[in-house]
């Protein structure tokens, strides 16, 4: 995959990032979200790629830009065909509350390297390298962050285990307490969150529970580029839920995925902050129509992780000056 890409994407999740902050705390989730996905589409025209969306904001009758199956792109006989997986606001309450950790997010990847995870449920685990095959789903939260701890060569009561506030995680967040582990209950954000396992600055160092199966693929990409683990199973709220995954492609239920089975081959993850978070700053508005924003970028061909600050004169961006 063109290295020269990733600067391309970048500029795609930017916008997605600039159009949604523009909604931070104004209560409404789905403008915010909308202002997000329509941004992204459009940045994604320029980019030259035969690309499918196969994971996205829902199916073709459920969403009306960037659904699974929408190709996006330039397109042309000598451009690189590619999987997207995407979430042009992931966080969508926390944007609409002005809360912390609100990103646009994009994993790339060649053809087929995606599990292409139906819009269900997904039991989630992650961690940074230095733990990287010591945990497993299959095991209870004790143990895994015992593992964790062992690999860190640190004390359980300096661990910190994030983990999403519902109340299906009643007995998970009392199992995790009871370890003596430090406890970072989210409301959202998952994705920011299992990325931030592997980024030392953020003192997270475990994700444990049930969020999105999307958001679980495109945290697999981002983990394959920062040498990081993942495991992911499938949870299903209903039986038409399941009938969706068989159709597309899901041929064991209950099968636990590994990293690669979630993400596999040359991959690219991209993101950049809506509001301020673990790991980037939110967009900055600032005076005469400029503003600032924060991304990170990565490739796991080379284990480069880059970050950038992006000066954005919107007064030469029409589409975005609002």
């Amino acid at each position: 995959m063109d290295r020269n890409l990733a600067l391309e994407f970048v500029r795609v999740t930017e916008a997605a990032a600039l159009a949604s902050a523009r909604w931070m705390g104004r209560g409404d989730e789905k403008s915010a979200d909308a202002a997000a996905v329509d941004a992204m589409r459009k940045a994604f025209d320029s980019v030259r790629m035969n690309g499918t969306v196969v994971i996205g904001e829902g199916e073709r009758d459920e969403a009306p830009m960037l659904f699974i199956g929408e190709e996006v792109g330039t397109h042309g006989a000598d451009a690189p065909s590619l999987d997207i997986a995407l979430d042009p606001l992931e966080g969508t309450t926390i944007c609409a509350t002005g809360g912390w950790g609100a990103t646009s997010v994009i994993a790339v990847a060649e053809k087929g390297k995606f599990l292409h995870a139906p819009d269900t449920y997904m039991d989630k685990i992650a961690c940074g390298p230095a733990a990287k095959g010591k945990i497993d789903i299959d095991l209870s939260a004790t143990e895994n962050i015992h593992r964790v701890a062992e690999s860190l060569r640190k004390p359980v009561k300096d661990v910190t285990v994030v983990i999403l506030n519902r109340p299906r995680h009643n007995d998970l967040i009392a199992e995790a307490r009871k370890t003596g582990a430090r406890i970072n209950l989210i409301g959202d954000g998952d994705v920011a969150a299992a990325v931030a396992t592997a980024w030392p600055e953020t003192g997270i160092d475990l994700l444990l529970g049930i969020g999105g199966a999307p958001e679980g693929v495109i945290s697999a990409a981002a983990m394959q580029c920062m040498g990081g683990d993942f495991q992911g199973r499938l949870k299903f709220r209903n039986e038409e839920e399941k009938a969706r995954a068989f159709k597309m492609g899901v041929t064991s239920p209950d099968k636990k995925y590994s990293i690669a089975e979630l993400a596999s081959g040359s991959v690219m993850f991209i993101l950049t902050g809506v509001t301020d978070g673990p790991l980037v700053k939110g967009v900055r508005f600032l005076p005469e129509h400029k503003a600032m924003t924060y991304s990170i970028v990565m490739r796991s061909n080379t284990g480069t992780i880059r970050t950038i600050e992006a000066f954005h004169d919107l007064s030469k961006k029409p589409h975005l000056k609002v």
